[in-house]
């Protein structure tokens, strides 16, 4: 289940809804992250260069995650078997989102949808407790978004959160 696809969200806007299975098959629900902040990361593929080295990025930056009470969540039009490999070889432990069935409809309620490509661009929404989206970051296909930028995005969540 996702929302309607209406372009990218801005900030301050409510984020999409999103029901999606994990790399082990259990569903994850936008709904069920009321009350904590949460990153959704979409990334093109599974076992692609530039989006291994930016989960194996995000995996170092999990203390980060933790102290700023956000849940880490990436979004792949890859199937869950995929996934669920990807993560195994790696050694993630933070959720790898199956986008493919309907294929890439999450990515399409957040905008980020390449129709001519049949996958997600390289966004990452920070959304706040209160479910709405905080910042965006995004870069080109080729090349990653930057750990510095999700570490200062995690700070500001953190300082708005608390306040």
């Amino acid at each position: 289940m996702v929302s309607a696809a209406a372009g990218v969200p801005r900030i301050g806007d409510p984020a999409p809804a999103f029901e999606l299975p994990n790399q082990y098959g259990e569903t994850v629900r936008s709904g069920d992250l009321a009350g904590a902040p949460a990153v959704l990361v979409f990334y093109p593929f599974a076992f692609s260069r530039v989006c291994l080295g930016e989960l194996d990025e995000l995996a170092a930056l999990q203390p980060q995650f933790r102290t700023a009470g956000a849940r880490l969540l990436a979004v792949s039009c890859d199937p869950k078997y995929s996934l669920r490999a990807w993560a195994a070889e790696q050694g993630w432990d933070f959720d790898l989102l199956s986008d493919f069935w309907p294929h890439g409809a999450a990515a399409r309620s957040y905008g980020v949808f390449q129709e001519d490509r049949g996958m997600a661009a390289r966004a990452s929404f920070i959304i706040g407790v209160d479910n709405t989206v905080k910042e965006i970051l995004r870069s080109d296909l080729d090349m990653p978004r930057s750990p510095g930028d999700y570490v200062r995005a995690l700070a500001d969540l953190s300082s708005v959160e608390r306040s």
